[in-house]
């Protein structure tokens, strides 16, 4: 029950257990929250006070708490995340329903572990992934591009519909500087290529996943290496594509064979792409794509914005921060 004035607001639960649980070990979820809202949130026995002069903000606190609250009644075990993903979700939309996200929410099953979608955007994409066989995922850092879709190839190797994973990225920063890198051409691209070996790694045992790229079940390669090639029966990601050319991504997609799946991720936001002479950076293929491709049929792009950060809390700060000093005009 919500009592209201006009700056503050009370819930009142009727578990005080329960209730101790949803705040958190002294009131650490309460200060959670109060950093992400600006409001003051404080606590007495099993009920909530919440100050703000934001009408809206309080609104969403409440729904926030009656919510989890009833989540947690439930049996559902909630992490520190959850309740800053709660806040930031129901904000953009006051009329979620966090039991859909949080207990029927979507999951792939890996060898090592079970990944599930953690928030409304994730939900949509693993969706995407089921349903066609190629997909743009763009979105800043943080969101799940690159990591979904390992899990959602790993789940289809496992159920045998496809017969390899290949994942691929250009190597950008490599450049002149390659040839200064010890070791034979493996070795000098493997640096650029570890995001990929770090998410397998993730949801398989690492003698696994060398096994499996010993027999070429998993291959892990710059973009390079795909030219000339037609790719039938696997599962292609194609990672910070952001920074491939035109000319390369139009490679790329044209290397898709019959029973294959392509994932194409990138951050448009973050072009490394190296300057020609006259000091004019290439277009990205990646934007260039998203610009002529979008009524392809089986085709679907999904755009992730900065609200679905799901890294480090200070990711999503950092997100921010970024886009502010952009807009205005302190990035020099």
């Amino acid at each position: 029950m919500a009592v209201r004035s006009s700056m503050n607001e009370t819930v009142e639960f009727d578990d005080s257990a329960l209730a101790n649980q949803l705040f958190g070990p002294h009131n650490a979820h309460l200060d959670l929250l109060a950093v992400a809202s600006g409001a003051r949130i404080t606590s007495r026995g099993a009920r909530i006070l919440i100050e703000s002069t934001d009408a809206d903000v309080r609104q969403v606190l409440c729904n926030v708490f009656v919510q989890l609250y009833e989540l947690l009644r439930g049996g559902l075990v909630l992490s520190q995340q959850d309740y800053t993903r709660a806040y930031e979700m129901l904000s953009a939309d006051p009329g979620l329903n966090l039991s859909q996200i949080f207990r029927d929410a979507v999951f792939v099953n890996t060898p090592r572990k079970t990944v599930t979608a953690r928030n409304v955007a994730q939900r949509t994409y693993l969706d995407l992934l089921r349903r066609h066989e190629l997909v743009f995922a763009v979105g800043p850092a943080g969101t799940g591009k690159t990591y979904l879709a390992v899990a959602m190839a790993l789940s289809m190797f496992q159920q045998h519909k496809v017969k390899r994973i290949v994942l691929t990225r250009p190597a950008v920063e490599a450049g002149e500087r390659l040839g200064f890198l010890p070791g034979d051409l493996a070795e000098k691209v493997n640096p650029y290529l570890r995001p990929l070996y770090d998410a397998l790694h993730d949801m398989m045992p690492q003698p696994k996943v060398a096994s499996m790229m010993e027999v070429g079940s998993i291959e892990v390669a710059p973009l390079a290496f795909m030219r000339g090639r037609t790719l039938n029966d696997a599962f292609i990601i194609l990672d910070e594509a952001q920074n491939t050319t035109r000319e390369q991504m139009k490679m790329f997609l044209t290397r898709m064979g019959f029973g294959s799946r392509m994932v194409v991720t990138g951050d448009i936001t973050q072009i490394d792409l190296p300057m020609q002479p006259g000091g004019q950076r290439p277009r990205s293929g990646l934007i260039h794509a998203l610009n002529i491709l979008p009524d392809v049929p089986g085709l679907a792009v999904h755009r992730f914005s900065k609200a679905d950060v799901v890294r480090h809390p200070l990711v999503g700060a950092i997100v921010n921060a970024y886009d502010n000093a952009e807009k205005d005009g302190t990035a020099s």
